[in-house]
């Protein structure tokens, strides 16, 4: 299932540079983004390296995952596509 790099998780002071809010489309409530909790996610670069991750929580009320990659992706990765399989 594709979905789209949001955003890194941040805070007022603080930026988690592995984690990362994904958007699926489709999922559009706390409950359909839960079903999707455990699930790994993979990014591609350009180049074609890709990076691993898993959706560690529903973010918010309006379907919005939160994941964590096992390195923090660059910057240029925010608003591509990734890959959540089961």
């Amino acid at each position: 299932m594709k979905g789209k790099v949001i955003q890194f998780r941040q805070g007022n002071h603080t930026v988690h540079e592995r984690h990362f809010l994904i958007e699926i489309a489709g999922v559009d409530s706390r409950e359909k983004a839960e079903k999707f909790v455990g699930k790994e996610v993979e990014w591609k670069s350009p180049a074609g390296k890709a990076i691993k991750g898993k959706v560690s929580a529903a973010h918010g009320n309006n379907g919005v995952l939160r994941a964590i990659f096992e390195k923090g992706l660059p910057g240029q990765a925010i608003t591509t596509e990734v890959e959540v399989r089961d």
